[in-house]
């Protein structure tokens, strides 16, 4: 029998057994792999829940961080339709009463109807329309009636003949007079809003010219004036002027009757006037025959006459707003029945806080749609719109002012572009000038809000008015009373260190959690013994038993306002302790949690600190002090000052390197006469108003200053701070400022801790010292030495910065976790790289042990082909 071949296995071998027990012994360091890893995830996720708390804890530090929280106060009101408040660390603690009896309103201009809003206006000739906003003052709105006619003198007006903001004026056959319809009429003022005035009644100037002297030898005569006698039978001038000189019995019954009079009868401009708008009646009793007299040369047959003199009304809204005329007769009335109003005897001052501009109107947009859209488009502090009323001339150019309040009062002007005449028609529907011709119509008038505070009268121009109480903002909402409860938010702050014990506590019991030690079960936390967190256990309870540097005031520990450390690790809060801090000492409670800067000279402010500043008292030392760019002119202004039509003047504000291309803008000057103070505002609302600068934090203010001479100065401090003017066309530069050149600002110069600080504006800055991140606010005083500025840190806030240390990308737990997570892969390569050398041993049993098994199964070959020869010489041999 032949050998069997090699790699038939014997079956004498169980390799596959073999190999897998082998393997089972060589595959045992795994679990150690696998123990190690889960041994990381779980100090992995303790950490995890160790961050978890610590940002629990730095968030309850949020609210103590800031000395604002501490100084907060509350403002309730007892009727929030009329108002509400928002109190601030300045406020007082009290009940404040408010009375508001107007709210603040943005004026409404409306023009007369046109038939359509595309349709050209005029001839298209460039007119440029300028805008000022300001005040109105003097004189009232309202509107003026024509002088009664005779037939309300002898009649009256009957009723139903007037009706004023639809409410019926009750009239009759009494109301004769301006002064008896002036009485019915404020009869109805508290439904109506409308006062009337009563013009004085006066004769005519000319009445007694040509007297003729009278002759009533053949009958009587008598002249009487609102039924004062002047003179009887044969009267002269001569005679009626000795009658009206000095005291005499006729001058004492004018004035008893309310009558005044001025010229004399010998001169023919003999005129008498009643002030309170009654009629006055010039009568001549005749009998028989008389000559002479009123109109009447001598020898001139006189039958006798009667004339009355009558005045006018003037009816006067009390908002400005517009009034209503209708009823079956207000001709009668003196009034024409429709809706208006205008100013009168009014005078309009131009604001410098609000600014102003130009529109220009030609061909391309001499339309109401063209003319709104150049409007909107301008910035010029006004809005325009198109309303449609649907009568026949339907449409009109409605402007409103951006902002409300009495100094936010239209003026209008228009005039002809680059030396051209003005389009008449565009000026006789825009010209507006409260102190002059009113082309628009008001439909509501600008005013501001006013306002009574514990007997204090206040006017606001937005429905916003900061600090009439100190340190409260009121919102009003609609005319009425109601008080204001201020009180210290005294409620706030003991959440907030009630939340803070809280949310240590709790971090507290999650380092517990991880790091205690089970003596039943003889097993510890995850992170038990572990550096990172025990470092962050003792720093944060170092931090909370430590006192607070350069701290000043009655508390300077946690344990003075009521927080102490327990036997178990963890804080309690002592309530009642804390209350009574708060209650004898609120503000330094403040110091106990957060940064508190404070400086002794007043004209020194703490702004802020950075994490790099260390608690301490810290000299200020001001080399210089911060000034603005300006220009002055070179001499002082006339009297009154020209500003001829098409003005165009370009400024440079606050230019930077490299140059900033909305810093220069063009601005145009109204044209007109201007005083100093004028001609000053006129240039600040101007500057202000150019379109580039509006919402980009560029102004400027201008003034005519101590030494009499007009200066444009930026409103911003420092090196930043510069201003440059030149004129395009009108009054030229030269004209208004000579030969001025402009001044930079420069910053504020110093040091704060003897150590060199750098200024920007008004701000200075500590640097490379303890001081470093310290900002200081220096506005004005004295250079030298400015006192002192003390800096402390209370518990939330180094706990803040502390914290951020342990959370940050670079910090405490961060680079735990890091170490950790590098760790875990380390191991998980190890495993790899084990496994991989596994496979190489399992490689190396399985070719052994199959050699072995075939070398087995060939000497069993062997085995059974000598035993079978040997049994076959056994044979042979019998």
């Amino acid at each position: 029998m032949g050998i069997s071949s090699l790699g038939i296995g014997s079956g004498l071998i169980d390799v596959e057994g073999i190999i897998s027990k082998l393997m089972a012994v060589e595959a045992a360091p795994l679990a150690s792999f696998d123990k190690k890893v889960a041994a990381f995830n779980a100090k992995l996720t303790a950490l995890g829940s160790i961050t978890g708390a610590v940002s629990g804890f730095q968030g309850s530090l949020s609210s103590l961080t800031s000395i604002s929280s501490f100084l907060s106060n509350t403002a309730v009101s007892t009727n929030t339709d009329v108002m509400v408040g928002a109190a601030t660390s300045k406020a007082v603690a009290g009940t404040y009463k408010v009375d508001v009896t107007q709210i603040a309103s943005a004026q409404t201009l409306s023009s007369a109807g046109r038939t359509s809003t595309t349709a050209a206006i005029g001839a298209g000739s460039s007119t440029t329309i300028s805008f000022q906003l300001g005040t109105t003052t003097g004189g009232s709105f309202g509107v003026a009636g024509s002088n009664l006619g005779a037939g309300v003198a002898s009649g009256g007006i009957a009723n139903g003949s007037l009706s004023i903001n639809g409410t019926a004026i009750a009239t009759d056959s009494a109301t004769r007079s301006a002064k008896a319809l002036a009485e019915a009429i404020n009869a109805k003022s508290a439904t109506t809003g409308v006062t009337a005035s009563a013009q004085p009644t006066s004769t005519s100037a000319t009445l007694f010219a040509g007297f003729g002297n009278v002759s009533a030898t053949n009958g009587t005569y008598a002249l009487s004036a609102g039924g004062v006698e002047l003179g009887s039978g044969d009267v002269t001038a001569a005679s009626i002027d000795a009658a009206l000189s000095g005291s005499t019995p006729t001058t004492t019954a004018l004035a008893a009757a309310g009558i005044t009079f001025t010229g004399t009868a010998a001169a023919g401009d003999l005129k008498f006037t009643a002030a309170d708008g009654s009629n006055i009646v010039i009568a001549e009793a005749v009998t028989g025959t008389v000559t002479g007299g009123i109109g009447k040369p001598a020898l001139t047959a006189n039958g006798g006459s009667s004339l009355t003199a009558t005045s006018n009304i003037r009816l006067l809204s009390a908002t400005a707003a517009p009034i209503t005329v209708a009823g079956s007769n207000a001709a009668s009335a003196g009034l024409t029945a429709g809706t208006g109003g205008s100013y009168m005897g009014a005078t309009f001052t131009q604001n410098a806080s609000q600014i102003s501009g130009t529109v220009v109107i030609d061909s391309s947009n001499n339309s109401l749609q063209g003319i709104r859209d150049a409007i909107n488009k301008a910035n010029v502090g006004v809005t325009a719109t198109i309303v449609s009323d649907g009568s026949a001339t339907p449409n009109h150019l409605v402007l409103t002012s951006t902002k409300t309040g009495e100094a936010s009062s239209m003026k209008i002007s228009v005039s002809g572009t680059n030396g051209g005449v003005a389009e008449a028609d565009i000026a006789a529907l825009l010209s507006h000038d409260p102190g002059g011709t009113q082309s628009l119509t008001q439909s509501a008038a600008a005013q501001s809000t006013k306002l009574n505070v514990n007997g204090i009268a206040i006017t606001s121009e937005t429905t916003n008015v900061p600090d009439a109480i100190e340190g409260i903002t009121l919102t009003i909402g609609t005319v009425g009373k109601a008080n204001l409860v201020v009180s210290q938010d005294t409620a706030s702050v003991k959440s907030g260190v009630a939340a803070f014990v809280k949310a240590y506590n709790d971090l507290n019991k999650s380092i517990k959690d991880v790091t205690s030690y089970n003596a039943e079960t003889k097993k510890g936390g995850a992170l038990l013994g572990d550096s990172t967190v025990q470092t962050l256990q003792t720093q944060l309870r170092k931090q909370l038993t430590q006192g607070i540097t350069g701290l000043t005031g009655d508390f300077k520990s946690l344990s003075q306002v009521g927080i102490s450390f327990q036997k178990d690790g963890t804080l309690a809060l002592d309530n009642a302790k804390l209350d009574k801090a708060i209650k004898t000492n609120f503000k330094d409670v403040a110091g106990v949690f957060a940064a508190v800067g404070k400086a002794s000279d007043s004209l020194v402010q703490f702004q802020s600190s950075t994490a790099a500043t260390k608690p301490g008292e810290y000299g200020i030392n001001i080399t210089a002090l911060a000034s603005q760019g300006k220009i002055v002119a070179d001499s002082v202004p006339p009297a009154t000052t020209t500003i001829a039509a098409n003005t165009t003047w370009s400024v440079t504000l606050n230019e930077t390197d490299p140059v900033t291309a909305n810093r220069t803008a063009s601005f145009t000057l109204a044209a007109g006469t201007y005083t100093p103070a004028q001609l000053a505002t006129l240039f600040q609302s101007a500057i202000n108003g150019a379109g580039s600068f509006a919402g980009n934090e560029l102004a400027v203010n201008a003034s005519i200053g101590d030494d009499g001479k007009l200066q444009v100065v930026s409103a911003k401090y420092g090196s930043i701070s510069n201003i440059k003017l030149s004129s395009s066309s009108g009054t030229s530069f030269a004209d208004i400022f000579g030969s001025a050149t402009p001044t930079k600002g420069v910053d504020v110069a110093g040091t704060i801790g003897g150590q060199a600080a750098a200024g920007s504006g008004q701000i200075l800055t500590g640097s490379g010292s303890d001081a470093s991140g310290l900002k200081v606010e220096i506005t004005g005083g004295a250079l030298g030495a400015r006192g002192t500025v003390g800096f402390s840190q209370g518990y939330a806030y180094q706990l803040t910065n502390l914290t951020n240390g342990f959370l940050g990308a670079k910090g405490l737990i961060a680079g735990r976790t890091d170490g950790i997570a590098a760790s875990v892969k380390a191991i998980t390569k190890q495993k790899e790289d084990f496994g991989l050398r596994l496979g190489d041993i399992e490689k190396r049993y399985r070719a052994q042990y199959t050699a072995l098994d075939v070398s087995i199964s060939s000497m069993s070959q062997t085995s059974s082909f000598l035993t079978q020869q040997l049994a076959a010489l056994s044979a042979q041999t019998k």
